[in-house]
């Protein structure tokens, strides 16, 4: 029998701006037209890589979208979201990534983020072959609880911009991959990584890319 409690949905997570530290840089950034902020690196691939040569059937592109989009359900202020005056905390985020499809044309694909490498890659790799080869009305999901992804893998791109609208999604983290890059033996995946500035600093998006460096090193613990 399921449990009683399984059944109740949890209350939604306040952050209590009041004691913020940030909070004047809340106020301050929150009401700007164009509250935004980019920072693009390159970070080293070259260990990922040599684990997927011998896993043929894993997707390379969306490897790389598990390491983002674990290491932003352990950064918190990637969770925030922005709702008027406030600032609501997600338990855990998903992703959702673009993706191109016969006709030249693209749709977006939706998966959920499971902290387990072999549990994530068939439900994501599922989602990216369904949105390809099945007819579907063009709908994008309007939930703020996923990490926008984008892939660009024929540009080696070194500064980026997202289009923008006003919608409940106004606050969530866009990532952009590009093309990679070899370099003395060694390859480079460019990363973009696009958040509002009320919500964090460039401190944050620095432990994001820190910590994503330190996954890319050793994917084995992981993968």
């Amino acid at each position: 029998m399921p449990s009683l409690y399984a059944t109740i949905p949890r209350m939604p997570t306040f952050l209590d701006v009041s004691t913020w530290p940030r909070r004047d840089l809340f106020e301050f950034f929150r009401t700007y037209e164009n509250p935004y902020f980019n920072i693009c690196t390159q970070l080293e691939v070259t260990k990922v890589l040599e684990v997927l040569k011998t896993r043929p059937e894993v997707s390379a592109s969306l490897t790389y979208h598990y390491f983002a989009l674990r290491v932003a359900n352990e950064i918190e202020p990637f969770k925030y979201r922005l709702r008027d005056d406030q600032v609501l905390i997600h338990d855990v985020i998903h992703g959702g990534t673009t993706v191109l499809l016969p006709n030249e044309s693209f749709t977006f694909a939706y998966f959920d983020y499971q902290q387990e490498f072999a549990r994530f890659m068939p439900d994501a790799q599922a989602s990216v072959r369904a949105v390809r080869t099945e007819v579907q009305a063009f709908k994008p999901l309007d939930g703020d609880d996923r990490i926008h992804f984008t892939v660009l893998p024929w540009v080696s791109f070194t500064s980026f911009a997202h289009a923008r609208n006003k919608t409940r999604a106004i606050s969530v983290p866009k990532i952009a991959f590009g093309k990679f890059i070899r370099q003395n033996e060694r390859t480079y995946l460019p990363t973009s990584v696009e958040v509002h500035h009320a919500m964090m600093d460039g401190l944050h998006v620095g432990r994001f890319f820190n910590r994503l460096e330190e996954m890319f090193a050793a994917p084995e613990a992981f993968m």
